[in-house]
């Protein structure tokens, strides 16, 4: 048996003499220069725990002189609060034993088969279940920081009702429902109605297998009965064991505007620019030809008429003009 290279720090909870001999040769023999420190007693392990807390390990016999069974394990978990805690019982408590799992013990040993070997087996894989579970709620705090810290709106739905799940704070500010109501509502409930065929056809792609869009762009519904052009965003993730979604949400209703707004100042430019090339260049071309054909008029034959030719070409020149400003002046207006 190979020694674990790590020096723990154990606390050995048995009040039999012979029992805690056996115990600390088992930890010497399958562990690197461990730190043991013993109690006989439940009043005992409260003293110790109370002054140190620097435990990686407690073994503890389920029978004490002050305490024992369902009891003594509460305490001694709430006072060792995230230490890992093994169980020693004997055959006649072996039921127990198994029971004590559900109150936070990371294994049991029945005291007459324990071996350096079982013992040095039940340390290891119980502090590393502890460490996988402390990784994985570590990663769980980063999400739920991730999640509800985040100045976008994220929302978490259920993937077969569609009910939402989870809601973070920005979410609620923004859309101006509350946390219960978000939770009591479903997706298509934030849609606007002439928008739900849309949403339909979008979930029967992705019941059918197609993956979920790197993005998509879709209207929200607010509680005030604002409509919303949003930027979604999604990811698959298993939340107590539901297939489920989370969503960020980017309202891009701003940009989307400013976008629509340059399209039609670029569509007006254009109808000037028409407008410069070919409304213009009409009675310009009329009135220069006018011009030219008075140097030919003998004394003052057809120069009424062509005076008001001349007239009617200027004024719908000026018309145009007119037209050309009232649109650049429309573009300016709408910056």
């Amino acid at each position: 048996m190979n020694k674990a290279m790590v020096s723990y720090r154990v606390l050995v909870v048995e009040d039999n003499e012979g029992d805690l001999f056996l115990i600390e040769e088992y930890l010497r023999e399958g562990l690197e220069d461990p730190e043991i420190y013993t109690a006989t007693s439940f009043r005992q392990a409260k003293d110790q725990l109370s002054i140190n807390r620097g435990y990686d390990l407690i073994l503890l016999d389920l029978t004490l002189p002050d305490k024992y069974g369902k009891e003594l394990i509460q305490e001694i978990a709430q006072l060792a609060e995230d230490t890992c805690l093994i169980v020693l019982t004997g055959y006649n408590n072996e039921a127990f034993g198994i029971e004590s799992l559900a109150h936070g013990v990371a294994d049991y040993l029945i005291k007459d088969e324990i071996t350096p070997s079982i013992l040095h087996k039940s340390i290891v894989y119980s502090l590393g279940r502890k460490q996988a579970s402390e990784r994985l709620m570590d990663s769980e705090k980063r999400y739920k920081d991730l999640f509800h810290l985040s100045p976008i709106p994220m929302y978490l739905y259920c993937c077969d009702s569609y009910n939402f799940l989870d809601v973070n704070q920005a979410a609620i500010n923004h859309y101006g429902y509350s946390r219960e109501e978000f939770l009591s509502m479903r997706l298509p409930d934030i849609r606007p109605r002439e928008d739900y065929k849309t949403w339909e056809e979008l979930i029967k792609k992705l019941e059918e297998g197609m993956p979920f869009p790197d993005s998509v762009v879709v209207r929200h519904l607010k509680k005030n009965g604002d409509i919303i052009t949003v930027e979604i965003k999604g990811n698959y993730i298993d939340f107590l064991g539901k297939k489920a979604q989370v969503i960020l949400a980017h309202d891009i209703t701003k940009q989307v505007k400013y976008i629509e707004t340059v399209e039609d100042q670029n569509t007006r430019l254009q109808e000037i620019a028409w407008m410069q090339s070919h409304v213009v260049r009409s009675p310009l071309s009329r009135l220069m030809g006018l011009v030219q054909s008075m140097d030919t008029l003998e004394e003052d034959l057809g120069k009424d008429a062509l005076n008001k030719m001349i007239l009617d070409s200027a004024c719908e020149l000026d018309q145009i003009i007119h037209q050309i400003v009232q649109k650049a002046e429309r573009i300016n207006l709408d910056k």
